[in-house]
């Protein structure tokens, strides 16, 4: 059983576990209100993807922490933030809780590192956060100590943080932008706020902070590159009409596309679980996101690395995403409108070449597609060539695939099998 299907059940357990403190308020005598609290927590946990990282990945509880989490400084462990009081969140009071993920301070004082998203956290209300902490107040609470993290000198001297703070985090609440809809308001605090989407595809400095002048054009992490969310022409969402975002976030899959890897993830635990309104919101609010509109000129159909990479697109790609690129909508994605061939770096693209693909199965499209590995059978030049030219090919422009990038992913793939 693939750790994906797991993670789908950890959700549905978390589904379960909503229901079941509705069940417990109605018998505590509580009121409408209190479940409300509730009912809104539960859902905030679901719009903040508190699952992708605070899951137990061995023994599957909800909440309970382990999962280890890769970053460009070492890596990090993900706490266990159930109630219970002496290895979880128990103990803490709700400004303590509040302190923690709007302020990044833990309650003994110290540092929280961004590998929890406080930055984009803040922007939400204190009642909000709150919410979240009535709520996880009632899941199944786990004695489980967490693993510290792994991290090397001296990003583990947590006092660093200080400075980073001071570079890169401001304190408070989203405000709404008054010359906008309340629709695009909406889509704004999602995407900025619980959503934390730029924590992923917003590019980052040498210290791990958000270029706040590039927010959403793609940043590659773990070993894919998350996508230009802008729409930008030729790497953004242009293409993509609000509808197959809106597919995209409920399925995991459009008429272009299908979420696999770290996306695959978040579609099944968090935007999967989001209602329509929401993720209407969230659409209109990257379609009204300006890229830099780069262009550039394909490479030409005669290198010879673009013939060599034209020959193997027809023998092993063509028969399933079909000589023009335009693959099958909703089954298998569509090369020629996608944002993660048009990425400024090769590495998801030149990835699912070498070690193939999941994509996600949802309630609305259970069909979950896989693509097979090629790294078997192409050498890394022939990757190289193949890559190159669905990045320059249906109106893609892109430098040449070099044997570093692949030799790189390469590295990466092995790694993460062992």
């Amino acid at each position: 059983m693939s750790e994906r299907i797991l993670r789908r059940g950890g959700c549905y357990v978390l589904s379960l576990l909503g229901m079941l403190s509705a069940h417990v308020v109605a018998q505590s005598g509580g009121d409408q209100q209190d479940f409300a609290l509730l009912e809104h927590g539960r859902y905030l946990t679901v719009l903040a993807d508190c699952a992708a990282c605070h899951d137990d990945p061995y023994e599957h509880r909800p909440f309970a922490g382990g999962r280890t989490i890769e970053t460009p400084f070492g890596k990090m462990v993900a706490p266990n933030i159930t109630p219970d009081r002496a290895t979880g969140i128990g103990a803490w009071t709700d400004a303590q809780f509040e302190a923690t993920v709007r302020h990044g301070k833990l309650p003994g004082g110290q540092n929280v590192y961004p590998a929890m998203p406080f930055p984009y956290y803040t922007r939400m209300s204190a009642e909000d956060v709150r919410a979240i902490r009535a709520y996880l107040s009632t899941v199944v609470p786990v004695h489980q100590a967490v693993r510290p993290n792994r991290l090397p000198f001296p990003f583990k001297i947590r006092t660093l943080m200080l400075f980073w703070d001071a570079l890169y985090f401001s304190y408070g609440t989203l405000k709404p932008n008054p010359t906008q809809s309340a629709e695009w308001n909406r889509g704004a605090y999602l995407v900025e706020g619980p959503g934390h989407c730029g924590a992923c595809h917003t590019p980052k400095t040498l210290l791990g902070g958000d270029k706040a002048d590039e927010a959403l054009r793609g940043y590659a992490l773990q070993g894919w590159f998350a996508p230009n969310l802008t729409d930008d022409r030729s790497r953004g969402l242009s293409a993509w009409a609000l509808q197959d975002i809106v597919d995209y976030l409920a399925s995991g899959h459009n008429r272009f596309a299908a979420a696999s890897g770290p996306m695959a993830d978040e579609v099944t635990d968090s935007s999967s679980h989001m209602n329509s309104a929401d993720l209407i919101a969230i659409a209109v609010y990257l379609k009204n996101q300006r890229g830099e509109q780069a262009s550039a000129a394909p490479l030409s159909a005669s290198d010879p690395v673009m013939t060599a990479g034209s020959a193997i697109y027809a023998d092993l790609c063509s028969a399933c995403h079909k000589p023009d690129g335009t693959g099958v909508p909703y089954l298998i994605p569509d090369l020629a409108g996608s944002a993660s061939v048009a990425s400024k770096e090769p590495t998801t693209l030149v990835r699912v070449v070498l070690e193939g693909a999941q994509s996600v199965a949802t309630a609305k499209e259970p069909t979950g597609p896989a693509m097979p590995a090629y790294g078997w059978q192409l050498n890394d030049a022939e990757v190289a060539a193949v890559t190159t030219y669905i990045r320059n090919s249906w109106g893609h422009a892109a430098a040449a695939v070099t044997l570093s990038e692949v030799e790189q992913g390469r590295h990466r793939v092995v790694t993460a099998s062992h």
